[in-house]
This record gives C-alpha cells, sequence and structure tokens, in this order.
C-alpha cells in the first residue's frame, strides 16, 4: 500500500494510537480515490495543489464542516512533509496552503452547582452498574482524563495505599494523577460490587460491563448524558465537558497553570491557556451582570 510506510511512521515513531493512525489513512486513501476519479492518477504523492484544491471544492460541496476539511488537508500535509524527509519528493504541494476559516464554538463547562448535584444528588442504583456509572463520572471530573485514558485504565493502575493512579496519555506517555478522598471511597465500592459478579472475570481493565467485557467510547457518553441531563441545560454533555470543568474550576479557583497543564497532560502551556480564556470569558459575563456601574 502507497501510505504503509507513512503509518508504520505515526505508529512506531509518533507512538500515535490506533484509533489515530486509522484516522490518517482514511484521509488519505479518501484523496487518493478522489485524485483517480478526477485526474486518473494513481499516487498520492504526485499529486500538484490544483489538484488538491479541487478536493477541497468537493469537500465544501459535500457540506462537511471547515474543522473536518482542515483535519484532512492536514493528515495529507503531514504526508508529503514525511515523504520530503525521505527525500520521496522534493517539494511539498501544500507548502502555501492557507486552512480553511472556522467558527470559534465555546464549549461551556458544567458549573459546580452541576457537578455537585450529579455526584451527590443523583439516586444511583445500588448495583454494580450504579456504583460504576457514579465511579466514571467521578473520575472524569475529580483526575481530568481523557475519555480513552480512562477506556484504558487497568487494574494494575490504581494504586489504592499511594492513592494515585496512572495514566497513559497520548503517544503513550505516563502521568501519575492523584485521587482524593471520595473517588477513594467510591473506587472500593465498585471493586466489591467488581468481585461479586456472577462469572469469571479474566479482565486487566478496570472499568467493565456487567458481562465482563471492556467499557467502549460510546458507553462513557450515554452514561454522561444520562445524568448530566437530568440538571443541566448545557446543549453539550460530554465527557470531555467534565474534562474542561476539572480544568476550569481548578483555574477558577487558584490552582497554578503549570500544575493543570501535568495533571491534563498537555504538552505545552498554550493548549492549557485555552481554559484560562474560558475563565476570563465566564468572569465578563458574571462582571457585566453584577456590577453597579454598569447597570441601567
Amino acid at each position: 500500500m502507497e501510505f504503509q510506510s507513512f503509518l508504520d511512521y505515526l505508529s512506531l515513531e509518533k507512538k500515535y494510537s490506533e484509533k489515530t493512525i486509522v484516522a490518517y489513512k482514511n484521509d488519505l486513501q479518501s484523496f487518493k480515490s478522489f485524485n483517480q476519479k478526477e485526474f486518473s492518477q494513481n499516487s498520492a504523492k504526485n499529486a500538484v495543489y490544483s489538484q488538491i484544491r479541487s478536493w477541497i471544492v468537493f469537500l465544501v460541496d459535500t457540506g462537511i464542516t471547515n474543522k473536518t476539511i482542515n483535519r484532512k488537508i492536514s493528515s495529507l500535509n503531514s504526508y508529503y512533509k514525511f515523504l520530503l524527509k525521505t527525500e520521496t519528493i522534493s517539494k511539498n504541494p501544500l507548502s502555501s496552503h492557507k486552512a480553511l476559516k472556522t467558527k470559534t464554538s465555546i464549549q461551556l463547562p458544567f458549573s459546580e452547582l452541576e457537578i455537585y448535584e450529579v455526584l451527590n444528588s443523583t439516586n444511583f442504583q445500588d448495583n454494580f452498574e450504579g456504583c460504576r456509572d457514579r465511579l466514571i463520572l467521578e473520575i472524569l471530573y475529580s483526575t481530568g482524563i481523557r475519555r480513552q485514558e480512562l477506556i484504558n485504565l487497568e487494574l494494575k493502575n490504581i494504586d489504592i495505599n499511594n492513592k494515585t493512579i496512572k495514566v497513559l496519555g497520548k503517544r503513550k506517555k505516563e502521568r501519575y494523577i492523584p485521587l482524593i478522598k471520595s473517588t477513594m471511597i467510591l473506587i472500593k465500592q465498585y471493586l466489591d460490587f467488581r468481585e461479586k459478579l456472577n462469572f469469571k472475570i479474566n479482565n486487566e481493565y478496570f472499568f467493565i460491563t456487567s458481562k465482563g467485557k471492556k467499557i467502549y467510547d460510546n458507553l462513557v457518553y450515554r452514561i454522561t448524558k444520562k445524568y448530566f441531563s437530568k440538571y443541566s441545560t448545557k446543549q453539550k454533555k460530554s465527557p470531555h465537558i467534565l474534562r474542561h470543568s476539572f480544568a476550569t474550576h481548578l483555574l477558577n479557583n487558584g490552582a497554578d497553570l503549570n500544575s493543570v497543564k501535568d495533571l491534563l497532560g498537555h504538552t505545552s502551556l498554550a493548549a492549557t491557556q485555552v481554559y484560562t480564556n474560558r475563565s476570563i470569558e465566564e468572569m465578563k459575563k458574571v462582571f457585566k451582570k453584577s456590577h453597579p456601574r454598569n447597570k441601567g
């Protein structure tokens, strides 16, 4: 396959996840198929910018978002950079390309009250699934880990004695996150329920279904939406919003930006500073609503 050496590079050297590599592969194959159909060209590596621009026009006409199109072009650009690095081509046809403009959408975090109501006022079922669902929400909020990081947590990653969890993040980078008292209590309750399931469990993963299988993306999303729909009117209710809430609430309560960066597993402060900007926007709203000089 034309792209195999590039995909191997992403896997072995860049340490990208299997899911990310599949996304790159699909984007590249999509362009190659378009190029074959429209320009009778069997190889993507020999494409010129006018052909790529035709693909962009085609993608726009399909109605997909500019953000998605930019991601696809980014995949193609990474491929050409790899070909340059390996001296397979002498010029990157996307070297002068400018990304399409996208709308900046602010994803509002849950309020501290909404978090409290879900975790403390909800009547979770007193069984394995009820305890598991509550612990999933508790860990997402109290540690700020990503949904995939939560899914891939293994039993050995939970250190009850030291009250920490080991998280395997992007590019397989490890980080340790402390666990608060309420999380520790739920972990012990969950492990008790887990041991009492009516079959032999042979699963290394911490979070499992009632049938002993590893939990999956859609399940975690459904759990988050189900419980937060009872207390929050925000449009988006996802595990990622709990991660936003974790970071925003820490910063609002005086946490150091570098510490939050390390907890989130960000490689640069720029990614973490997004939450500072959102906190400022929230403060502006409160200021405009509450300041006596802004009334009347």
